[in-house]
Parts: C-alpha cells; structure tokens; sequence
C-alpha cells in the first residue's frame, strides 16, 4: 500500500494530506545524511592575518604551501580526530582522520566545484550536492565525479605542533 493511499485510509481529506507534504511529512528518509561540521576555523575573508597560519592556501595565488600552528585556538580543533576545516579560507580541506594521520585534499568536488567536506564514520571526503565521495588519497570512491581530488602533502612537527602542507 501507498503511503497516499494509507493515510486516505485513515480518513485524512486531501487537503489535510497536501498540508502534510507540503510541510514535509511526507519525505522519504535518505540513506545516510553527513553529520554536519561548522568548524571552519582559521577562515577571515581570504587575508593571510590569522594568527597560527603562514604561506599561502589559494591555487589563484600560486602554488599551495603553508603551514598550521595547531597550538593556536584558530587550529587546535584539528587535534581532534574527525576535525577538518578549509585554512585561511583557501582552496584546502584540511582533516584529522581516522587514525590519527592528517590529510589536505583540494576542497572543491571535481563534478561541479562545491566544497567537500570530511566524514570520520566513513573515513572519507563528501559531496553533500550531487553524492560524490573520494578517499583519504582523493581518489573517487563513488560519482558523478570522474576525477579524484588533489592531494597535497601534510606533515606534523610533533615537538612544535606545527603542521605543514604543499603541493
């Protein structure tokens, strides 16, 4: 049976129903959703001022190297497996994964350029627009993307906590 039919079976008129859909009631629930992060840390508008960031994290400005002082407040999230945030508003994801390791993959879904973002329980990087998802190596575990993302070297100074990524 229809969940139309079921709830006309219930005796709900069909406005009654359409206020239901159209308040949504009536969705499908999805599959899986990627547990939302808002930390974004270390991003000002695109200037290199942050305090605990130095170099340069924008492609257009010229090749990718920076680095992160993870003592810094703007940066010490990242000290937390399943942490990820995109440095100085650049075009960098950066992301402490499972395991502890860190990893910077270009942050713009190679389909159609939205950001991606990472999800710990799966271990990988998620396009939240049309469901691409790439691996901790950026490569495409899963489309409309074709090509993976580009991965870029990170590195822990664990005696200063200084973490540094270049291309």
């Amino acid at each position: 049976m229809k969940r139309s039919e079921f709830l006309k079976s219930l005796g709900l008129s069909s406005g009654a129903l359409m206020s239901i859909y159209c308040l949504g009631g009536l969705t499908s629930c999805a599959s899986e959703s990627p547990q939302p992060n808002t930390n974004t840390g270390g991003n000002n508008g695109g200037g290199n001022t942050v305090a605990g960031f130095t170099g340069n994290a924008k492609t257009s400005a010229g090749k990718i190297s920076f680095t992160l002082d993870l003592t810094t407040d703007n940066f010490k999230s990242l000290l937390t497996e399943g942490s990820y945030l995109y440095p100085n508003s650049g075009d960098v994801i950066v992301a402490k994964v499972k395991g502890g390791g860190f990893v910077a993959l270009s942050k713009a879904c190679t389909h159609q350029g939205t950001t991606v973002t990472y999800r710990l329980n799966q271990n990988d990087f998620y396009c939240d627009n049309h469901g691409s998802e790439f691996s901790t190596t950026g490569s495409v575990e899963n489309g409309p993307a074709t090509a993976g993302l580009t991965v870029y070297s990170a590195s822990l100074n664990t005696t200063t906590n200084v973490l540094t990524v270049s291309a």
